[in-house]
């Protein structure tokens, strides 16, 4: 801030002037003060003395965290005293604050320094902590508001019209879960500054709903469905001979009533609407707030720049909702602050913010506090450039100019953690809960509720919220990937939505009830099925399948059901299924068959024994081929053979073919016709299981509603512990097992003696004899039977290498093969043999010198065998 000298002189030339200064100043109210043609030094000291009595201090009120609930002691020493440094800042900012209140006393005080957790006044810049968290999600900044919304609790402000006097530290104010709008805005500022972003701490003046949090007058953003993009179709090319379209032959006069009544109804329903508007604001005009403007309220400013932002805006810490700087909600700025510095708003708020300029680097609009900041001023026009006198710069050559600035100290708050559990848990005691028009928004904490319900949208009819429209119900770590559940009061229609991995492959299933044969939608992952299927409908008389990427081309298959001869549970479709009557399906265009040959629909009529086949149209067709075969039985009463006759097939063809038209085609046509009408009918048979099998794994998916959990969660990963528990104890076991079945090399010696009977210096040395002995000739006796073995081995390959010899001439290609082969396993014994020969014959030496060493050194014989050693 320039020196209060500067200041005087500004305002009296203003004054003699007799106009304004500029339009952002109309803040500052014209001070009252007698005309001197000129100020001296002892007035100028006088009026200096008169400022520094002026007291400006807050009155203290109860913070919004009880005090007797922080240790103190357990605090940094820096959040319990101030260095060297922030006292200077504070004698800084003190000589701003009375100032300001001498040159704009209609102002309240600056928020500048109000007291820490240990009632320590801190500098509000040195309480923003830039931290970058080590969560990716993290990073952006509509993640970094929700989760300080949701993390914290609202606490409003124990005076509405005035800053807290408290203002606590960020890992404080996350410690308790709970904190006003300046906690809010504290902490949010901290982690948007530390992911790269230009943000700023806001002193100033907001609307009601802003500041208590009200949200019964916005639309909540989960019921705002998203714009789809419309794209648009390809238009064929126009072919040069075409069918000209059938002519509409429907009436106009009906068409023009229809429109009418649409109208008559859309009009209507912009009639309530509009009826249910003006009640709303005759509702709010009644209820005015008699504090409209007055009440004291803190957000965050995110500046275009950095990050990629495009344009400015503001985030209520509150709602984490983003605004922008022409909204109504925020209705004036007192101050602004990061943790460099710290800028007064000096621009009049008559127009709410709509009319400010957020360029912190003119002095004119906004009064920074610290010389040096980071922000450039405004550059010179070159009329004012032409202005300088030349004169005054030559005579202040030489002279240093005296270093002003001051550098803000480092922020004193400890380095913000987030843990992962708290990070994981995210509301206060793991529940939340948002009210907004006409919905209602609850969030849990994963793996609070046994269903993994993390979220609830209730939406409702009225704006009191008692009549329940729909619902829908988010799910985390479902076993059986249950995502989002659709419920709507109304139809009573349920909507279930499945990520990847469901055993049936399930994406979404629509129904209205879990029993079977009923109205239901089942949509599938068709990746992830053998067949294909991507959505079957099925009603109690019908079932449509839709197929994609079959071999066989299939895309459709339609199933018609006739009434069961005899009534059964409905689950019975095993032991008594639904009489099939009819069933349609339809395949795509197979390119490696002509069109005329190429099936593109096929019904099968089952009780009229009919089979109707459509093919595919040729591109330089307008009709396709059909045909219909009258399927009859294969014997007559009399239990003759009946033959195929010519008026069993009918058929039309574009193109007749001479093959076509003979019985025996038609014929085969008919009988692979017949195998696949059964193979579909077993089909549809296994669709109808399938059905009920889905249904079945779904009532037992609900009432487990088991949890997944992941490998890496140690603490809730029951069975993982349980199972690492088990292994170590069965490895422990093991080795004390294999620890006891260590047979002793002396216990067949010992045994030999007296029970009881103490060693002397003779028998120790015969043990040691005989035991070394023993071992020598163990270890000769396996040398001769691997040398026995590999002679063996050898003389066999011998004698039949000599039989071959003999009987080359008259072998087979057979006993060739299988000489060869037990030539190749001999001699693959042999070398095996060989190997372990010379190894045993390079160890055993080794082995009879370490048990040797291992005698000596046994206690047992340790003291009778020190002389021989």
């Amino acid at each position: 801030m320039e020196v209060l000298k500067e200041k005087v002189e500004e305002e009296e030339a203003a004054e003699r002037e007799e106009a304004a200064e500029r339009g952002e100043k109309t803040m500052r109210p014209p001070e009252v003060r007698k005309e001197e043609p000129f100020m001296t030094q002892e007035t100028l000291r006088d009026l200096e003395k008169k400022v520094s009595e002026i007291e400006v201090a807050a009155p203290r009120r109860p913070s919004d965290i009880a005090e007797d609930a922080i240790d103190i002691s357990k605090l940094p020493l820096s959040y319990q005293s101030n260095t060297l440094k922030e006292e200077q800042l504070l004698q800084v900012a003190d000589n701003f604050s009375r100032q300001y209140s001498h040159l704009c006393p209609d102002r309240v005080p600056l928020f500048l320094y109000p007291l820490n957790e240990c009632e320590v006044p801190k500098f509000v810049s040195t309480t923003i902590r830039p931290t970058l968290m080590p969560y990716p999600e993290l990073y952006n900044w509509d993640s970094c508001a929700q989760f300080v919304a949701d993390f914290l609790s609202v606490v409003p402000l124990s005076d509405p019209l005035k800053p807290p006097s408290h203002l606590f530290s960020s890992t404080t104010v996350l410690k308790y879960q709970k904190g006003n709008c300046f906690d809010f805005s504290t902490l949010l500022c901290s982690m948007l500054i530390g992911s790269g972003y230009d943000a700023y701490c806001i002193n100033g003046y907001g609307s009601r709903d802003l500041c208590h949090m009200d949200l019964t007058r916005e639309v909540c953003p989960l019921t705002i469905q998203p714009r789809k993009a419309v794209q648009e179709k390809e238009m064929a090319p126009s072919k040069k001979y075409s069918i000209k379209p059938p002519r509409d032959l429907s009436s106009r006069f009906e068409q023009e009533q229809e429109l009418k009544k649409q109208e008559e109804i859309k009009a209507e329903e912009k009639r309530q609407l509009q009826e249910e508007e003006a009640h709303l604001k005759e509702m709010e005009n009644a209820k005015a707030d008699p504090l409209y403007g007055l009440r004291v309220h803190s957000w965050v400013l995110v500046l275009s720049g950095k990050r990629e932002v495009p344009e400015s805006f503001f985030i209520d810490p509150f709602t984490a909702h983003s605004y922008s700087t022409q909204d109504d909600h925020f209705l004036g700025i007192e101050s602004l602050w990061n943790h460099k510095n710290y800028w007064v708003n000096m621009q009049d708020c008559w127009n709410c913010c709509k009319d400010l300029v957020f360029d912190l680097g003119d002095p004119v609009r906004w009064e920074y506090l610290l010389l040096g900041t980071d922000k450039s001023h405004l550059a010179l026009t070159e009329e004012d450039d032409d202005g300088l006198n030349d004169d005054d710069d030559i005579e202040n050559l030489g002279k240093e100019e005296e270093d002003k600035s001051f550098d803000m100290p480092h922020s004193w708050v400890e380095q913000i953690e987030i843990s992962p559990e708290a990070f994981e848990t995210r509301c206060p005691n793991g529940k939340k809960v948002i009210q907004y028009k006409k919905a209602k928004v609850e969030k849990w904490s994963p793996y609070l509720n046994s269903n993994g319900l993390v979220c609830r949208l209730s939406t409702y009819e009225d704006l009191e919220c008692t009549k329940i429209l729909e619902v829908k119900e988010w799910y985390q770590n479902r076993e059986d990937m249950l995502e989002l559940k659709h419920i709507n009061k109304v139809t009573g229609l349920n909507i279930d939505y499945f990520k990847p991995g469901h055993p049936q492959a399930l994406r979404v299933h629509s129904y209205i009830s879990m029993q079977p044969e009923m109205d239901r939608t089942m949509e599938f992952y068709e990746r992830a099925r053998v067949d294909g299927l991507i959505k079957r409908e099925e009603t109690p008389k019908t079932m449509t399948e839709h197929y994609e990427g079959r071999t066989d081309f299939l895309s459709y298959r339609h199933v018609n059901f006739g009434p069961r001869v005899k009534k059964l549970a409905q689950n019975s479709a095993e032991s008594n299924p639904r009489p099939m009557v009819k069933i349609t399906e339809r395949f795509f265009r197979n390119p490696e068959k002509p069109a005329d040959e190429d099936v593109a629909e096929r019904v099968f009529l089952i009780p009229e024994e009919r089979i109707q086949l459509r093919y595919h149209c040729r591109d330089d067709h307008i009709t396709a081929s059909k045909r219909e075969f009258l399927r009859r039985t294969e014997v007559d009463n009399k239990g003759n053979k009946i033959i195929m006759t010519p008026d069993m097939c009918i058929s039309f063809e574009v193109e007749p073919m001479e093959h076509t038209k003979k019985l025996l085609y038609q014929y085969e046509a008919m009988m692979q016709l017949k195998n696949e009408e059964k193979l579909s009918k077993h089909q549809a048979w296994e669709s109808e299981l399938e059905v009920l099998e889905i249904l079945k794994l779904r009532e037992e998916e609900e009432e487990a509603h088991t949890l997944t959990i992941s490998i890496y969660d140690t603490k809730r990963n029951e069975k993982s512990k349980e199972y690492r528990e088990a292994m170590e104890r069965v490895m422990h076991e093991e080795h004390l097992r294999q620890v006891e079945a260590q047979l002793d090399y002396l216990a067949p010696f010992l045994a030999q003696l007296p029970p009881g009977e103490k060693l002397t210096r003779w028998q120790a040395v015969r043990l040691k004899d005989e035991c070394l002995n023993d071992f020598k000739q163990r270890l000769i006796d396996k040398a001769n039977l691997i040398q026995a073995r590999f002679e063996k081995e050898t003389q066999e390959l011998q004698k039949k290498q000599q039989w071959y010899q003999e009987n080359q001439v008259t072998l087979t290609t057979e006993d060739e093969d299988l000489y060869l082969s037990y030539c190749s396993q001999a001699m693959f014994r042999i070398r095996i043999l060989e190997q372990r020969l010379n190894r045993h014959k390079e160890l055993a030496p080794l082995k009879y010198l370490a048990l040797e060493e291992k005698l000596y050194k046994d206690p047992r014989l340790v003291e009778h065998l020190k002389v021989f050693g």
